[in-house]
């Protein structure tokens, strides 16, 4: 046995992994080595890129999800099979019947799905990859929270290239290829964090993708940032951020109404933290409703973080919103709270609002917890909720996938096609409804055709 294949056959170490990134293990034992791989050795000794196996290569014994299994109307089970996969450019090129015997790397009947999304993180501030620390107890409020902000973050930032690129490896194990990350844009770090994640993302670009959004944690008015968020709107973040306008700002309309007009005036999109309630939240979402609709460019590109106030509103009023919500093309990004705050998920789902989730802070300041796992989410939703039946479970996967399912409504496939990127993870599985249920392991994540973990 040659030692690359000794060391595929070992566990890898979370630690092992972020220290050897460009070593191509096959998710803890799945996959064999063969003469597929390719690259000199200087790039796979290359820690700042992953492995690439070459342009083209096959995957054979992949399960892919073909259809529901009924009894008595009810579906009871889902229906896989054993697939080759052709990968080149990027993209899945074709999806043939198994061929046990052909010279392409063997997923073992691993079950695929589509990789996935972390939509609300803070990439720049973690803790992680570096000594334990939790919360402390002093810090209850946002307020609270910003003013040790302050005194922390000088020195925070003199790791946070190292620990986002250790954060990005984290979620990576946990099958997540992007990520929508909210990056500081105040007076303590200025324009840095903006620029050690750049710099961070530029070392995983050939493994990880990201939309960045400028992120005024201290206030836009508050701290007075208006100018670091007009320079950090030329610097190539995605969208303009801001918080609790009314409670942090003092000034909703003021505050709205710079983040509307940046985003417009630079063509970006817009995903604001809200975790004011009552009277102050309510109005905050209305008014951005209202200024969308007036200006159709921010539909489909405008987004609430949070939104704790659409927990606490009535059933009616939750209905109501929601629909207005979805006129407006305006998305929710929910890191689905759990104990007394209970978010109405499943009626901005009936009205077809664009809901999505994250980690939101793992291990830093603002929280202990965290596991970088979106599947965990999803498992989580599927428990506040009540699902639990075969089709209520593969439905709970598009929360972790945003939207792409192996099968509709119905069990038709229609993911994965031929086209497709190959944004691919391997999970210890039989279907998307124990995956979800088991928050199974992931086994290996292909980003745009090239193995990463």
């Amino acid at each position: 046995m040659t030692k690359l294949n000794k060391m595929a056959l070992q566990r890898i170490t979370r630690k092992d992994f972020i220290k050897n990134s460009s070593i191509l293990l096959a998710g803890s034992s799945m996959l064999s080595c063969s003469s597929l791989f390719a690259g000199s050795q200087s790039e796979r000794n290359d820690n700042n890129k992953s492995t690439a196996i070459g342009d083209a290569f096959m995957l054979k014994n992949v399960r892919l999800e073909t259809g529901f299994e009924y009894e008595e109307g009810e579906v009871i089970a889902t229906r896989t099979g054993l697939f080759l996969i052709e990968i080149s450019n990027g993209k899945i090129k074709a999806i043939q019947p198994n061929n046990p015997n052909a010279n392409a790397i063997d997923a073992k009947g691993l079950l695929l799905l589509p990789a996935f999304k972390d939509m609300h993180i803070h990439l720049d501030k973690t803790f992680y990859g570096g000594p334990w620390q939790a919360r402390r107890k002093k810090n209850r409020t946002v307020g609270d929270m910003i003013t040790y902000e302050q005194q922390i973050l000088p020195a925070m930032l003199s790791t946070s290239t190292e620990r986002a690129e250790s954060l990005i490896e984290l979620l990576q194990t946990h099958g997540s290829s992007f990520a929508r990350s909210h990056v500081n844009i105040e007076p303590t770090s200025k324009l840095d964090s903006l620029k050690n994640l750049q710099q961070a993302l530029e070392n995983k670009k050939d493994s990880f993708a990201a939309e960045l959004v400028a992120f005024p944690q201290h206030g836009i008015l508050r701290s007075r940032s208006q100018h670091l968020m007009q320079e950090a709107a030329k610097m190539g973040i995605d969208f303009i951020g801001g918080l609790d306008p009314q409670a942090i700002d003092g000034d909703m309309e003021k505050s709205m109404d710079f983040v509307l007009q940046l985003a417009l005036d630079h063509h970006k999109g817009i995903d604001i933290h809200l975790h004011e309630g009552g009277e102050n939240g309510l109005k905050t979402v209305n008014y951005l409703i209202d200024r969308v609709n007036e200006n159709p460019a921010l539909k489909g590109k405008t987004f609430i973080s949070h939104a704790f106030v659409l927990a606490r509103l009535d059933k009616s009023k939750q209905e109501e919103i929601a629909e207005k919500l979805a006129n407006a093309r305006i998305g929710i990004i929910s890191t689905i709270p759990f104990g007394s705050m209970i978010m109405p998920i499943p009626t901005l789902y009936n009205y077809g609002v664009d809901v999505r989730t994250g980690n939101d802070s793992i291990v830093d300041h603002w929280d202990t917890f965290g596991t970088g796992s979106v599947l965990q989410k999803a498992n989580l939703m599927a428990q506040l909720y009540g699902y639990s039946t075969e089709l209520e479970l593969s439905r709970c996967l598009k929360l972790a996938t945003h939207n792409i399912l192996p099968l509709d409504e119905k069990g038709n496939q229609q993911w994965p096609k031929a086209g497709d990127t190959a944004d691919l993870v391997l999970v210890d599985a039989s279907c998307s409804a124990e995956a979800v249920s088991r928050i199974s392991p992931v086994k290996s994540l292909i980003h745009k055709g090239r193995i990463v973990y």
